[in-house]
């Protein structure tokens, strides 16, 4: 029988940080809930000895507070402890130990009713309202949840509503985690159940988080610490195991196989660059130019303008074709298609089936490849013949529009994607954005595999293309690599990884967590499980 709303009996779990000892707002937010929780479980770090702080024992309703002072290892302990303690029907975990989370009036009710709406759940998250350091606020409009969402930055807010008997069936969070224990908590509690997401259009958000937003930076995830990297990947993996989606090393992996005659058609052409472009002349040349200083002569540069006849991209480019002022005779030939559909894929896939080559490879017009990337990249495909993928390591430079001068970014290591181990890299894969560069495939796996998107896959706006196709490509092959960076990733001013706002964020995220989800059902079927 549905429960009566104001019958259900709610535990919140709270940790005792320094911004409440200072101002003990938020647990004063807590205690004047409508209706208010049974009981808050207020978890002290400070020792077992530990009383609790005079400003706190005074406050109106600290009744219903449950101290429990303890010296716990890390987060996970201390909501364990909590989870013990609890003896409502659900738990209200609030993740305020580095921020101010202050619930509004309303907020338990409106969690429980979603909750008892969409029994049996997993779990509640809501949208939520940011406060800066300088009063600004704004709305944070959360994703709803589908089993993609395999990212371990996927946001669900810092506040969570589990019933009680759900959490302790899961066994709470794994206190063998620093990092990664939330992360592997939803995977393992939505993967029996879904959730409940309450959204907010306008007023509506439940809550209030008192935190800056960090400025979105496209390679936050290379900068994590290699223990939080392992941790994550450690949780993915178990994920995969028991939804049936994990790919054991070397399974369903085959070569790239060749008849005699398609062999013998590449003795002229080993490698066609494929440089996708729209109103860049300022840029294609240096791109050209990196390709022509290849090592590896067999080579060719196919650069594909989508701009149509008006885009000055073409006549860039015809600069080095015959006739042209720069155009050198034994240098890689340069070859040109004009499209006049601004379409990534469209660009790509015309460009390949174009080409003379055996293999594809990467290159972006604002970006150049290090004078041996080719033939690097050749010798990790001549060493496997199951190998379909090959991905490189890079270099981030930042070029000054005024100047025109390139400078390697020292706050970026070389890029080299460890987790793209062999054993595991192609499942670790669901978890990140990043698939590496440069990316070198066989022309023949790309078209095995179904080329590249066209926009027409959920969300996909001119972004995911290339992680969709490594996805693929890496459930029927091996996936090389080369650990030099052989490739300069150049950052500037009108590059798609500066500014980009919080809708293109969540557009982007929609689109990879769509391609993710469909990587799950083939991966599913390709282990002969169930795909419904």
């Amino acid at each position: 029988m549905t429960k009566v709303f104001e019958n259900v009996k709610v535990s919140v779990a709270l940790l005792l940080s320094d911004g409440l000892l200072d101002d003990p707002a938020d647990l004063v937010a807590i205690l004047e809930q409508d209706p208010p929780p049974a009981e808050v479980l207020l978890v002290d770090d400070r020792g077992p000895e530990a009383s609790l702080p005079p400003a706190l024992a005074e406050l109106p309703g600290i009744d219903r507070v449950v101290h429990l002072p303890g010296t716990y290892a890390n987060r996970a302990a201390r909501y364990n402890a909590a989870l013990r303690a609890a003896s409502g029907d659900y738990l209200l975990v609030v993740f305020n130990g580095a921020k101010q989370v202050t619930l509004r009036r309303s907020c338990i009710r409106t969690l429980v009713m979603a909750a008892t709406r969409h029994e049996p759940v997993s779990m509640v998250y809501a949208d939520y309202e940011r406060i800066e350091a300088d009063g600004r606020r704004h709305d944070v409009h959360l994703l709803d949840w589908h089993e993609g969402r395999l990212r371990d930055t996927v946001d669900l807010g810092a506040v969570l509503l589990f019933p009680l008997p759900m959490l302790r069936g899961v066994g709470g969070f794994r206190d063998e985690f620093k990092t990664a224990d939330l992360y592997d908590l939803r995977l393992r509690i939505c993967g029996r159940r879904p959730p409940a997401h309450v959204a907010n259009r306008y007023a509506g958000a439940l809550y209030t988080v008192k935190a800056p937003a960090k400025a979105h930076n496209v390679f936050d995830y290379l900068l994590a610490d290699k223990e939080c990297q392992q941790e994550m990947e450690v949780a993915l993996s178990a994920h995969l195991k028991r939804i049936g989606a994990f790919l054991t090393p070397g399974a369903h992996v085959q070569p790239v196989e060749y008849t005699a005659e398609e062999q013998g058609a590449f003795s002229e052409c080993v490698a066609s660059v494929v440089i996708p472009v729209n109103n860049r002349p300022e840029f294609i040349g240096r791109a050209i130019e990196s390709v022509r200083r290849q090592t590896l002569p067999a080579v060719e540069v196919i650069v594909v303008v989508n701009g149509g006849a008006s885009d000055p991209t073409a006549d860039a480019v015809r600069r080095y074709m015959p006739d042209g002022e720069d155009y050198q005779p034994d240098a890689p030939p340069v070859r040109l298609i004009v499209l006049d559909v601004n379409n990534l894929g469209l660009c790509m896939n015309s460009g390949i089936a174009a080409s003379r080559g055996k293999y594809y490879v990467q290159l972006d017009s604002d970006d150049r490849l290090k004078p041996d990337a080719i033939e690097k990249l050749i010798a990790v495909f001549d060493s496997d013949p199951t190998i379909g993928m090959v991905i490189g390591s890079y270099e981030v430079a930042t070029l000054d529009d005024r100047t025109g001068e390139i400078t390697p970014n020292a706050d970026i290591p070389v890029v080299t994607h460890d987790e793209w181990t062999a054993e595991n890299g192609r499942n670790n894969l669901l978890r990140i954005n990043g698939a590496g560069a440069p990316r070198a495939a066989h022309i023949k796996a790309i078209a095995e595999a179904g080329w590249f998107g066209v926009n027409d896959d959920p969300s996909c706006r001119n972004y995911g293309e290339d992680y969709d196709l490594v996805l693929r490509v890496s459930e029927r092959h091996t996936i090389g690599r080369v650990w030099d960076p052989i490739y300069e990733v150049i950052r500037h001013s009108g590059g798609t990884d500066h500014s980009i706002d919080q809708a293109t964020i969540d557009r982007n995220d929609n689109a990879k967590d769509h391609m993710r989800l469909a990587a799950l059902q083939r991966r599913r079927k390709l282990n002969g499980k169930s795909t419904t």
